[in-house]
């Protein structure tokens, strides 16, 4: 059976939030109030622009990491949630937290038959390639990309370049794995500085070059062991003859009935339990046509219960790769890196390619390997970038 991608592209357009680890407890209450489904009524009207009428995120993601606290939201959020607390912060402080500049579009990936590996390199080496800059997140059950607004033209290009056809609500692509290997030319953003690589090949030498001047060490958090799980599905929680609906409900008891009533309400009391802690890793994603997908600190595990579901005994460790010093425009560090691992581990152990996973945050990336690959791929990586290896 062949190999199908499947892609949409998500209503509105999202920013990134770089918040240091010692302003966290200064974000607590925005990120709690983004994370919150909320009701439609007059006090939330402007905010609600990025949620569906059930009051579901089209995207969010909230991460927490050794390196930072780092949100993906709808752009509305960001101007009418994050936007005053920064401003209210002193003049020291707000300098230390950051806007992404350029606003991002997200495609939402779904894949059949391809392993996850796979997955990474043929989902992000075209757009490296073109010279389009992306962030990637890897979620229980589909990969996110965020790419600049600007270059949607020269995103939409390389899909077609590599036989994308659109579907019926001209957003949506399916992708044969056969893809060419052509490259997409931007007509909606100017072109970059330097001229995009020729070849994967010469993609990964950039990337270890950039990564190397720019002094970027991958290193593992001791200790730190991560599942990726999910929530139940919102038919394992609610019975489907209550289903939202366009209609304002009433409940038994006469009022409006609430978004309680449409969510697990243990996972979100979770959630909230464990953000009040300021966690070591916890990665939320909600995406409106998934359950709530986490990356979670193993550590915190009993504190979710039943309210997750996946492999909860799984053992994954990270490799972080703290790019504060490059610029967010900076192009083909996951297919770089992804990439180098997969044809290195690979040749060995060919379970790095349904193991491997990536995290992107506003100043940082993640690879994310079972613990025993992830220490193969330390071993590969740390050489590549050691400033010594330039003096050889």
């Amino acid at each position: 059976m062949e190999s199908r991608l499947s892609a949409r592209l998500l209503d509105g357009t999202f920013r990134l939030i770089h918040i240091p680890l010692s302003l966290y407890p200064n974000f607590l209450q925005p990120i709690l109030q983004v994370l919150l489904p909320q009701d439609d009524d007059d006090s939330v009207a402007v905010e609600v622009e990025g949620l569906s009428f059930d009051n579901k995120h089209g995207f969010l993601n909230i991460s927490i990491t050794p390196v930072e606290c780092s949100v993906v939201c709808h752009s509305s959020w960001v101007k009418n949630v994050f936007e005053p607390v920064i401003k209210r912060l002193p003049p020291n402080l707000s300098k230390a937290v950051s806007i992404s500049k350029d606003s991002y579009l997200i495609l939402s990936v779904i894949s059949a038959g391809m392993d996850a590996g796979s997955r990474v390199m043929e989902l992000t080496s075209p757009l490296a390639l073109a010279g389009v800059p992306i962030f990637f997140i890897t979620t229980y059950y589909s990969d996110f990309i965020l790419v600049p607004s600007k270059d949607r033209q020269t995103v939409v290009q390389v899909l077609l370049a590599r036989n994308f056809e659109f579907d019926k609500d001209e957003s949506a692509y399916v992708s044969p794995s056969t893809m060419s290997h052509v490259r997409g030319k931007s007509h909606g953003s100017e072109p970059p500085s330097t001229p995009p690589p020729s070849n994967v090949t010469e993609l990964q030498a950039r990337t270890f070059e950039l990564l190397k001047k720019r002094n970027v060490v991958p290193y593992i958090s001791p200790c730190l062991s991560l599942v990726q799980c999910s929530g139940r599905r919102s038919s394992q929680v609610i019975d489907y003859g209550r289903r939202p609906t366009l209609i304002r409900q009433v409940s038994g008891n006469g009022h409006r009935r609430s978004w309680l009533d449409n969510v697990d309400t243990k996972l979100y009391t979770s959630l909230i339990s464990v953000l009040a802690k300021q966690p070591r890793f916890l990665s939320i994603t909600l995406a409106q046509e998934d359950p709530p997908s986490l990356l979670l600190d193993k550590e915190y595990i009993d504190v979710f219960g039943d309210s997750i579901v996946g492999d909860t005994e799984g053992d994954l460790v990270p490799i972080f790769l703290d790019l504060v010093n490059l610029p967010l425009e900076a192009t083909g560090i996951v297919s770089g890196v992804a990439g180098r691992l997969v044809s290195e581990i690979g040749i060995e152990d060919t379970s790095i390619n349904s193991e491997l996973s990536y995290l992107s945050t506003a100043r940082a990336g993640a690879v994310i390997l079972s613990s025993q690959q992830s220490m193969k791929a330390l071993e590969i990586l740390k050489p590549l970038l050691s400033k010594e290896e330039v003096q050889k």
